[in-house]
């Protein structure tokens, strides 16, 4: 292997995926695809020892979660440009990906020459993203979720009821009234726009605060 190749890991949870992107990336000779993994631990266990140019990490992972993942790439390596290459497509987490380290976001319908430009772009470090994520970017939606402030009772109640805990037993737990806990579940649905516990269960996952 010449020392002067562009090595190249690939993370994402299916292999079919992995094997489709080696196809398409050795179409570039100046491309060496290092190593593939489908959890984010065997990635880790990799750059602890090894170089790696370019990381293409998928967010969703079985043992972890990608936006989490590519802070703690960088963390470790600070010269591995990652790439997030997904299907999620909502602007919050684009930009929490970059806010975490990460050189570009790319979807997994971008095309094989998208691809390899961007590859080429992170490494002259530039951010890149394909063409659809750009238009994401640029015109964020009217209901985009802003994550919001909670208080540490908030937090502790949040917590609880993704156990599936009830207010009784959540009062119960934290010395409190029902009624003091169905005010602070009250307030939660409003800060996170919320209809109803699942919904605010289910946002509150999406954003990583529990």
């Amino acid at each position: 292997m010449k020392s002067d190749l562009i090595k190249i890991v690939i993370v994402d949870d299916h292999p079919i995926v992995i094997e489709g992107i080696k196809m398409m990336l050795r179409k570039e000779p100046s491309f060496s695809i290092a190593e593939s993994f489908t959890l984010g631990s065997q990635v880790i266990n990799f750059i602890n020892s090894n170089a790696a140019d370019i990381i293409l990490l998928d967010i969703t992972l079985p043992d972890s979660n990608g936006i989490n993942l590519c802070q703690e790439i960088k963390k470790i390596s600070p010269s591995t440009s990652v790439i997030m290459f997904s299907n999620r497509s909502e602007r919050s987490i684009v930009m929490q990906c970059i806010q975490n380290g990460a050189s570009g976001y790319l979807l997994k319908n971008t095309s094989i020459d998208e691809l390899i430009k961007c590859i080429k772009g992170a490494l002259s470090g530039d951010i890149v993203f394909c063409s659809e994520t750009k238009q994401i970017i640029n015109t964020p939606s009217q209901t985009e979720f802003i994550i919001p402030r909670l208080t540490k009772r908030e937090k502790e109640i949040l917590k609880l009821l993704t156990q599936g805990k009830t207010s009784g037993m959540i009062a119960e737990e934290l010395f409190l009234s029902s009624l003091t806990v169905d005010t602070h579940r009250k307030n939660l649905l409003q800060k996170f726009h919320a209809k109803n516990s699942s919904e605010l269960i289910s946002l509150a996952i999406q954003q990583n605060m529990i």
